[in-house]
C-alpha cells in the first residue's frame, strides 16, 4: 500500500513538471513519444532499487540507479514546488483582478499570445534556475559534514570534565549513495578533532551487513579515550537491528539499549544513557524506548545524558530527569521546502534548545538521505564541550 501510495504521489509530480516543460516546448509526436517515456523511467527510478533491496538484492549497478533516481527525484520536486507556485500566484492574481473595475481590467488584462508568452518565460526562468540549484545542492550533499562547535553548560558537571569533549555523529545513512570515501572523510574528521567521547545517534545505515560492511569499516577505526557509545535509529530496524547491534559490538562499539554506562575520570563521574529509537517497538516489541530504564542505578543528582535518535524522546527524557538529550533524525529538513512539514513533525528541527529544563541537541545529520541535495542546511559532525555553570 506505501509503494502504491508512493509511486502515484510520484507519477503526480512528474507528470506535473512534464506536461509544464512540454507544453513549453512545442515538441512534434515522435519526441513527445519519447519524453514520455522518459518521465515515466525517472519516475520508477527511485522506487525500484528500494524494491530490489528489499527483496534482498543489492549490488553496485543498482547504487548507481539510486543515486540518478534520487537526483533526478530532488529535481523534480524542487520543480513541482517552482511550477505549482507560479500557477498558484496567477490563480491569486485572477481572483483578485475580478474584483477591479472594467476599465482598469482592460487595462492589466493581457491577450491570449502575451500571456502564453509570459507563461513560457517564467517555465524557462524556472528551469533555469532549478538546474543550478540541484547542482549546487548536489554539491553541498556529497562535500561532507562541517564540524559545529557547541558549548553545553550543566549545573552539577564534576570539575574532572571540565572541557570534556563528545563528538556526535548522526543519520550516516551509509547505503545506496553514501559509500566508503564519504564514511573515510568523517573518520579523518573526527580523528582530527580528538573527542575524550564519540557518540553516534543512529541511523548509521541504510541496508543489509553482508554489503555495507566494508563501507562502513573505518568508522571501527575511529578512536577516543572513553569510548564510541552507539543507540539505534529507525533504519537500522529497516535493515535489520538485532544483527547490526551485533555488527556494532565486533566493531568497538559500546551499545546502549535503554541503558547506561559511567564515565569516570579521577573519581568523578557523569551517566551517559541511551534509549532504542523511539518507535522500534513497532518492528521489535522487545525494544521498545525506555528513557526511565536507561537510568537504572544511577544516583539522581549525578550529570545525565541521553543518546536519543528521534527529538521526541525529550518528553519521557525530561520526565527522567535528564540533564541533556544528544538526538538527530531530522536531517534539519535537508533542503527547503521539507524544513517546514519537519519540523512540524518533530518538538526540534535542529541546534540546541531547553526542554522545561533538559537541554536538547539535535543534529542536522552527517550524512543524508535520499534525494543527495542540501539546501541551506549542512551536514554536520557536533563536537560539544562541557562546561559548569
Amino acid at each position: 500500500m506505501f509503494f502504491i501510495v508512493f509511486i502515484t504521489l510520484l507519477g503526480i509530480m512528474h507528470g506535473y513538471v512534464g506536461w509544464k516543460i512540454f507544453s513549453g516546448l512545442n515538441l512534434n509526436s515522435s519526441f513527445a513519444i519519447i519524453g514520455i517515456i522518459l518521465l515515466a523511467i525517472l519516475t520508477l527510478l527511485p522506487v525500484l532499487p528500494i524494491l530490489f533491496r528489499y527483496n534482498g538484492y543489492e549490488s553496485s549497478l543498482l547504487d548507481k540507479l539510486s543515486l540518478i533516481g534520487y537526483t533526478s527525484l530532488g529535481f523534480f520536486t524542487l520543480s513541482f514546488v517552482a511550477f505549482l507556485s507560479k500557477d498558484l500566484l496567477f490563480k491569486v492574481w485572477g481572483f483578485i483582478s475580478s474584483f477591479f473595475s472594467a476599465d482598469v481590467k482592460q487595462q492589466i488584462t493581457l491577450d491570449a499570445d502575451k500571456r502564453e508568452f509570459l507563461e513560457k518565460s517564467l517555465s524557462i526562468g524556472i528551469l533555469s534556475l532549478i538546474g543550478p540549484t540541484t547542482a549546487y545542492g548536489f554539491y553541498s550533499a556529497r562535500k561532507g559534514p562541517t564540524i559545529i562547535n557547541q558549548d553545553i553548560y550543566l549545573k552539577n558537571l564534576p570539575d574532572s570534565f571540565e572541557n570534556f569533549t563528545i563528538a556526535q555523529i548522526s543519520d550516516l545513512h551509509v547505503g545506496p549513495t553514501i559509500k566508503k570515501p564519504y564514511v573515510e572523510k568523517v573518520v579523518n574528521q573526527i580523528s582530527n578533532l580528538n573527542p575524550d567521547l564519540i557518540a553516534i545517534t543512529g541511523d548509521m545505515v541504510d541496508g543489509s551487513i553482508d554489503y555495507l560492511r566494508k563501507d562502513l569499516e573505518p568508522l571501527s577505526q575511529v578512536v577516543a579515550s572513553h569510548g564510541t557509545y552507539f543507540v539505534t535509529g529507525n533504519h537500522e530496524y529497516y535493515s535489520g537491528a538485532k544483527r547490526w547491534l551485533d555488527e556494532t559490538d565486533r566493531m568497538g562499539f559500546t551499545n546502549l539499549v535503554n541503558e547506561n554506562r559511567l564515565i569516570t575520570i579521577n573519581d568523578q563521574s557523569i551517566a551517559l544513557a541511551g534509549v532504542n529509537d523511539y518507535r522500534a517497538h513497532q518492528i521489535i516489541p522487545s525494544h521498545r524506548s525506555n528513557p526511565q530504564a536507561a537510568l537504572k542505578g544511577i544516583n539522581s543528582e549525578k550529570v545525565k545524558i541521553l543518546l536519543a535518535h528521534q527529538p521526541s524522546s525529550i518528553f519521557q527524557a525530561n520526565e527522567a530527569g535528564f540533564d541533556l538529550q544528544i538526538s538527530g533524525h531530522t536531517h534539519g529538513g535537508q533542503f527547503w521546502p521539507f524544513t517546514y512539514p519537519t519540523k512540524k513533525a518533530n518538538p526540534y528541527l535542529s541546534g540546541l534548545h531547553n526542554h522545561n529544563g533538559t537541554q536538547i541537541y539535535v543534529n542536522s545529520g552527517t550524512g543524508y538521505w535520499g534525494p543527495p541535495l542540501r539546501l541551506g542546511v549542512t551536514a554536520e559532525i557536533t563536537l560539544f564541550k562541557l562546561k559548569k555553570t
